[in-house]
C-alpha cells in the first residue's frame, strides 16, 4: 500500500477545490483529487453566472437583503456580509485568471449583466450561458501546467484519517485514503492540510441536474469523521429542468426567465402572477413548488417555458449552449417553449463551517457546496454559488498559509486483510436504485410526515445491508458512492423531520406555518465512526 506526502490534500476539481489551489501553489505542495477528470464537476455545469455587486447603480445592501429574502431569513448575517462584500474582489481575481465573460462596452462595468430570480439588480456575470463551463476551462489549464500541484485524476476519497484513530489526540484530519479506480488500489495521502471541495449530492433524487459524481461524499466522509452538518433538509429543486426522455440532467438557466421567459401550462396560459407577485422572477423555491403544484393539480408531466417573443438572434448570443441543446432534440426555442420540470439542483446545507472554512476537526477544511457557510440560508439564491466557492478559497487559503506545515506522521495502510471480492454486485445498483426512488418520491419538493418515516425506515434497513457489504467486500467506487449516499440521505431525513415548520426549501403540509425565529438544524456526531 503506498503512502503520498502531501502539504495539502484538496478532495475534489470544481470551482472551489481548483480556486484554492491555485491560491496555496506558490506556497505549497498541492494534491487534487478527482473522480473523473481534472474538468469534470458540477461547476462546469452551471450556465448563469455568477453574482457580484458590479454596477455603480447596485449595492451590497441591496445584494445581501435579496439574499436574506430568498434564504427565507435563516442566512447567517456574517457569511452573508463577508461574502458579498468580497463579491467584486472575486470577480476580478478570475478575470485576471483570463476567464472571458461576455463584454458589453455599453455598460459602466464593461461586462454584460444580466438578472436572474430573487435578484433586485441586474448583477449577474456571465460567460453567454456557459460561465461555468469558461470558468473551469480556463482554471483547469492552469492548475495542470502548475509544478507545484498533482492532479489524482479518476481516484475517489474512501475515508478521512483524524488524528484520534491513531491515538494522536493532539492531531487532527492527518489526510485520506483514497481509491485509484482503475487499478483498484487503495493509496494513503498523508497532508498536514485537507480540504473537502466534494460538491453536493444531488444523485440522492432520480431527477437531478447534477453530475453523476455530485455523490455526497465529503459530507458524508466529514460526518463520520466527527463533524457537525447543518440545514441539510434544503434542497433546492430547480424548477426548469429539460424535459424529454433524450436530456439527461441538461439544465435550462434562471437567466431565460430572467431575460423575459414566461412559465406556461400546455394551453399556452401563463401560471406563475396566481403563486407570487414576481411571477417568473421569484425565487427558486417558489417557482419549483408553483410547477409541482401545477403538474400535480392537473396531471401533467411537464410545464413550458417560453422564451420565443424574443428576436432569434438575442437567443443565439445569449443562450446559445441551450439552444443549440433544443435543437439537437428538436425543440426550436425562437419558435417553440420548452418543456420543463423542476429537478433536485443543488445542497443547501452540509459540512459546519467558519468563515475560513474550518469544520470541527483540526486540519481539515471544507469549501462550496459541501458545506453550510450560512450565506444560503434555507434557500440558494440565484448564482451565490459559484461567489462562494471564490471568496471562501482565498479565506481557507490565507488560513492555511499562516499555520505551519506539520511533520507527517507514520499511518496505517488500508487493511484489506479482511475482505474479498464481491459475488453480488448487483445488491450495489438495485439499492442505489432503491435509494433515489424513494428519496424522490418521499422526502421531495412537498413533505409530510408520513413520507419522512417510511424513507427514514427504508434508509436504516439499507444502512445495514450496506454496513454489511462494506465490512466484507473490498472497496469500489460504486460501493464508496453508495455508502455515501445513504449517509446523506439519512443527514436530509433527519434534519426534515427535526424542522416543525414549512421554510424555505423545506415545505411541509403537516406544519405549513412558518415560526418567527429562524433556527438552524445542526446534526452533531455520537461518536467518531470513520475507518
Amino acid at each position: 500500500m503506498s503512502v503520498e506526502t502531501f502539504d495539502v490534500a484538496i478532495i475534489g476539481s470544481g470551482l472551489a477545490g481548483q480556486s484554492l489551489a491555485l491560491r496555496l501553489a506558490e506556497h505549497r505542495r498541492v494534491v487534487i483529487v478527482t473522480k473523473r477528470t481534472l474538468s469534470d464537476s458540477a461547476s462546469a455545469w452551471a450556465q448563469g453566472g455568477i453574482a457580484a455587486v458590479l454596477d455603480p447603480a447596485d449595492s451590497v445592501e441591496s445584494h445581501v437583503s435579496d439574499t436574506f429574502d430568498a434564504g427565507a431569513g435563516l442566512n447567517s448575517r456574517a457569511a452573508t456580509q463577508h461574502v458579498v462584500e468580497n463579491s467584486r474582489r472575486a470577480i476580478e481575481w478570475l478575470i485576471d485568471r483570463g476567464v472571458p465573460f461576455t463584454r458589453d462596452e455599453d455598460t459602466p462595468t464593461g461586462y454584460h449583466l444580466t438578472r436572474e430570480g430573487g435578484h433586485s439588480h441586474r448583477r449577474i456575470i456571465h460567460a453567454a450561458d456557459a460561465t461555468g463551463a469558461a470558468v473551469q476551462a480556463t482554471l483547469s489549464h492552469q492548475v495542470a501546467a502548475h509544478p507545484n500541484i498533482t492532479v489524482l485524476e479518476r481516484h475517489i476519497a474512501i475515508d478521512l484519517i483524524p488524528g484520534s484513530k491513531l491515538g494522536q489526540t493532539d492531531r487532527g484530519c492527518l489526510g485520506a485514503y483514497v481509491l485509484d479506480i482503475d487499478n483498484e488500489h487503495v493509496k494513503t495521502l498523508r497532508a498536514s492540510a485537507t480540504v473537502l471541495a466534494t460538491g453536493g449530492a444531488g444523485k440522492v433524487y432520480v431527477y437531478t441536474t447534477n453530475p453523476d459524481t455530485a455523490t455526497g461524499d465529503g459530507i458524508a466522509m466529514a460526518w463520520r469523521a466527527g463533524c457537525r452538518v447543518a440545514n441539510m433538509e434544503f434542497i433546492q429543486f430547480h424548477p426548469t429542468c429539460l424535459y424529454h426522455p433524450q436530456a439527461k440532467s441538461f439544465l435550462v438557466s434562471e437567466a431565460v426567465r430572467g431575460e423575459g421567459g414566461l412559465l406556461r401550462l400546455p394551453s399556452g396560459e401563463r401560471f406563475m402572477p396566481e403563486h407570487d407577485p414576481r411571477a417568473e422572477l421569484a425565487p427558486r423555491d417558489i417557482v419549483a413548488r408553483a410547477i409541482d403544484f401545477e403538474m400535480k393539480k392537473r396531471g401533467l408531466d411537464c410545464v413550458f417555458l417560453d422564451i420565443s417573443h424574443k428576436p432569434a438572434e438575442f437567443l443565439k448570443s445569449h443562450f446559445p449552449t441551450i439552444l443549440a441543446r433544443c435543437q439537437e432534440l428538436g425543440i426550436d426555442i425562437t419558435r417553440q417553449p420548452i418543456p420543463v420540470v423542476p429537478a433536485a439542483h443543488y445542497t443547501c446545507g452540509g459540512i459546519v463551517t467558519d468563515l475560513q472554512g474550518r469544520t470541527d476537526l483540526p486540519g481539515l477544511y471544507a469549501v462550496g457546496e459541501a458545506t453550510c457557510t450560512g450565506l444560503h440560508g434555507a434557500n440558494r439564491l440565484a448564482s451565490n454559488s459559484l461567489l462562494e466557492c471564490v471568496v471562501f478559497s482565498e479565506g481557507i487559503a490565507d488560513a492555511i498559509l499562516a499555520q505551519p506545515v506539520l511533520p507527517p506522521l507514520p499511518l496505517p495502510p488500508w487493511d484489506e486483510s479482511r475482505v474479498t471480492d464481491a459475488d453480488e454486485e448487483i445488491v450495489i445498483s438495485h439499492n442505489w436504485e432503491e435509494l433515489r426512488r424513494f428519496m424522490w418520491d418521499y422526502v421531495g419538493i412537498v413533505r409530510t410526515n408520513k413520507r419522512l418515516l417510511r424513507a427514514q425506515h427504508r434508509i436504516r434497513l439499507l444502512t445495514r445491508e450496506i454496513d454489511e457489504f462494506y465490512a466484507n467486500f473490498r472497496v469500489t467506487n460504486d460501493l464508496i458512492e453508495l455508502r455515501n449516499l445513504v449517509t446523506t440521505a439519512d443527514l436530509i431525513v433527519r434534519s426534515a423531520l427535526r424542522r416543525k415548520e414549512s421554510r424555505g426549501l423545506h415545505f411541509s403540509r403537516d406544519y405549513p406555518g412558518t415560526q418567527s425565529r429562524p433556527r438552524d438544524t445542526v446534526l452533531r456526531p455520537r461518536k467518531t465512526s470513520a475507518k
